[in-house]
């Protein structure tokens, strides 16, 4: 795992975004969505269009039995800052050595700093998979362990789980990457198109969503 790029690198945030004004879209009543993280507005619930229509795409490519269940979306600046303070203070409480820039890093395994955050874009999702009746799969980890709760689980290439847990992750890559989507490797339920992220791991030479509004 040691080849892994977190969003914290410098390099993520030297991608320049062009943003193409594309809207954000609701993904209720096109896909399934779990309520667990929604919000009162229903921002959660939301999508650039352009990466619905992908996974749209994706779940088309799943086998019989599988589909897709969406948990979050678009998240607002605001959530996403108290998202990524509180575990980077949870962080420097567990490990008051920790100087503040090996806390910002560490803190980027689960959360994405603001400022490159795919979240905010409406261009990252938090997703799983269910059954016909929405029943989830073993994934190994619920959705949102992070590395201490998990054991290091929670990365998409962990070894600590069982092999019905990777057939499950391995299903969810084979759909998602067809489709155009890149995971960070931290989290194996975070999937983004569109963001800086995912210029930089694509290749491509600028992002084409950012920091959008609900």
């Amino acid at each position: 795992m040691c080849d892994i790029v977190l969003i914290s690198d410098p390099r993520v945030a030297a991608i320049p975004v062009q943003e193409s004004g594309e809207a954000l879209a609701d993904v209720r009543g096109r896909l399934r969505i779990d309520s667990r993280l929604a919000d009162a507005d229903g921002s959660y619930a939301h999508l650039r269009a352009g990466l619905l229509v992908r996974l749209e795409k994706a779940e088309s490519l799943l086998p019989s039995g599988y589909h897709l269940l969406i948990v979050e979306g678009f998240r607002p600046i605001p959530t996403q800052h108290r998202y990524f303070t509180e575990y980077r203070d949870e962080l420097v409480a567990a490990n008051p050595e920790m100087s503040p820039e090996e806390a910002y890093v560490l803190a980027s395994r689960y959360v994405s700093p603001v400022d490159v955050a795919p979240h905010t874009a409406g261009a990252a999702v938090d997703l799983t998979l269910c059954d016909p009746d929405g029943v989830e799969y073993d994934m190994g980890t619920q959705v949102n362990d992070n590395p201490e709760q998990s054991d290091g689980a929670c990365y998409t290439g962990a070894a600590n789980i069982s092999p019905e847990a990777r057939r499950h992750r391995d299903l969810l890559a084979a759909a998602l990457e067809p489709s155009g989507l890149v995971n960070y490797p931290t989290e194996w339920w975070h999937w983004s198109y569109g963001d800086r992220y995912w210029a930089l791991m694509t290749g491509t030479q600028a992002a084409v969503y950012g920091p959008a509004t609900f």
